[in-house]
């Protein structure tokens, strides 16, 4: 099944172009890796996709459905994001903020039932956030509220999860648990990954295929064991690259 689908789609800031005719199939279940260098348009990309910033030309769907014509309360049942930063307007204990993710849910004036809670409870223990339920948000750390917003989006249990540098403020272990519990997302529960990510190594290991902004509107995109390719890494950001070969999975350093 198609999950999210982009026809001719042009996306630009300002007068540079972000993508020009781009035509995506991204099929249920899959991990998809975005990279680019700084400036090259994949948050804006990745907010275009979900529905909350205008192309300059083409079409989007989700689920076959033209996404600016799908409400937004609908979309948040099916799409989830989470954004590149998190900023807290309102004090909030760490079970209240995961329970936001259950908001697209409930019918208004309803208030959260134990089923929602015990999904809150299960994503905040998924990230190793149990025992924090109480906390205030304002005293944890950038890891922690990060953690806290990736178990927000999986209380929301949306089908299609659209990832603004997951790992972000993340140490070195909960980069790669992170990663590996967004893939047994994919693998067991059949959720689809599109993630923003600055390391290609990440990529290579966790994602299946990968979309690649080079700038000025030129895109490619297809399997990673594919396109992650020392020379066509080195266009992409610019560098000299040096190989290397970690078991089955290529790692690249700068030269």
């Amino acid at each position: 099944m198609t999950v999210l689908r982009t026809r001719h789609l042009d996306v630009a800031i300002g007068k540079t172009l972000v993508c020009r005719d781009l035509n995506l199939d991204i099929e249920a279940g899959q991990r998809w890796a975005i990279l680019g260098r700084n400036g090259s348009g994949k948050t804006t990309l990745l907010l275009t996709l979900a529905g909350l910033r205008r192309a300059t030309a083409g079409s989007i769907e989700l689920k076959g459905r033209c996404i600016r014509r799908t409400q937004r309360r609908r979309i948040a049942q099916q799409l989830g994001l989470l954004p590149q930063d998190n900023q807290d307007s309102l004090p909030a204990t760490v079970l209240e903020t995961a329970l936001i993710g259950r908001h697209p849910h409930l019918t208004p004036w309803l208030r959260e039932s134990e089923t929602d809670r015990s999904l809150a409870r299960a994503a905040l223990a998924a990230v190793d956030l149990t025992g924090l339920e109480n906390r205030e948000i304002s005293t944890l750390s950038g890891g922690e509220r990060r953690r806290l917003a990736l178990a927000t989006l999986l209380t929301q249990d949306p089908e299609l999860l659209l990832l603004d540098e997951p790992v972000n403020h993340l140490d070195l272990h909960h980069q790669v648990r992170v990663l590996e519990l967004l893939v047994e997302q994919s693998e067991q529960r059949r959720k689809t990954l599109l993630m923003v990510l600055h390391d290609p190594n990440l990529a290579a290991r966790f994602a299946g295929h990968c979309l690649l902004l080079f700038g000025a509107g030129r895109t490619c995109h297809g399997p990673c064991h594919e396109l992650l390719q020392q020379s066509q890494l080195e266009t992409l950001y610019g560098h000299r690259l040096v190989t290397l070969r970690s078991g089955d999975h290529p790692a690249w350093l700068p030269a």
